[in-house]
């Protein structure tokens, strides 16, 4: 993927979206780190991390008894308790993140969706409250983190143009981040990829086939919105993206390397 012996890299930004629950098995964390330090110093290429913290957040909703709702995947968050999500992910999550990536020396910088206008955010709906959609902003000031040799780790806490607070889905803020910056897309989850009725592996997916399955109830819940994500981003970015596992990290090199491990979603 280079012109030639002595060109520069031509390989693209890989942005690699993380799901909060990886914060729960930190010895798979630090391999997955490891993994992310060995391709960037073999590959010289650029990498972003943008995650999630779900589990954070419903840990402290139970402990301020606060229910929590969710509506086709996505989490409904009142105005009066984004303050609290936006402390549990741009805070706890991120800064954990920034931990076990800093033990292993990696220079880290901790942003969140707003900095730097990377990405615009607006409401969704009233319904969902304080819930947010990203679209690709300014790349301008991640660009220099990552000219400066910086992993810049990327929460899914946006800010409206009024300054509002909005919690983004972590799958749809990865795509909204990869977008901004023409880059790879590769969205790290709990799950191996996208599961038939049998419970096996499916290898390709585009829109007509995720259809089919969300229509007989095989694809559900949280699942479509990272399905719908993937589709999205390969449409918008016209390439395939990949859903994969961040448990299997001695897979994850190969997946680097632009080598399927998971599921590949297609435009």
């Amino acid at each position: 993927m280079t012109e030639s012996v002595n060109s520069s890299p031509v390989l693209k930004p890989l942005v690699i979206k993380l799901g909060g629950a990886v914060l729960s098995e930190l010895d798979t964390l630090a391999l997955l780190f490891k993994a992310i330090a060995e391709y960037q110093h073999q590959a010289d290429r650029e990498i972003v991390i943008v995650h999630g913290g779900g589990y954070l957040v419903d840990e402290l909703m139970d402990r301020l008894q606060l229910e929590t709702v969710k509506k086709n995947g996505l989490r409904v968050t009142p105005f009066e308790h984004i303050n609290y999500v936006s402390g549990a992910l741009a805070g706890t999550a991120n800064k954990l993140l920034q931990g076990q990536a800093m033990k292993l020396g990696l220079n880290t910088v901790g942003l969140s969706l707003a900095d730097g206008g990377l990405c615009q955010v607006s409401q969704i709906s009233d319904e969902l409250g304080a819930v947010g959609e990203a679209k690709a902003g300014n790349a301008t000031v991640l660009k220099a983190i990552l000219k400066a040799g910086a992993l810049p780790i990327i929460s899914s806490i946006g800010l409206t143009a009024q300054g509002q607070l909005m919690n983004v889905n972590a799958d749809q803020a990865a795509v909204a981040v990869a977008t901004t910056l023409d880059a790879e897309l590769a969205l790290l989850s709990d799950v191996s990829g996208v599961l038939d009725e049998n419970k096996q592996l499916i290898a390709q997916l585009d829109q007509n086939q995720a259809d089919r399955l969300i229509e007989q109830k095989v694809i559900t819940d949280g699942m479509i919105v990272k399905v719908q994500a993937a589709l999205d981003a390969a449409n918008e970015l016209g390439r395939a993206i990949e859903v994969a596992s961040w448990k299997s990290p001695e897979k994850l090199t190969q997946l680097f390397a632009g080598n399927s491990i998971g599921t590949r979603f297609y435009p």
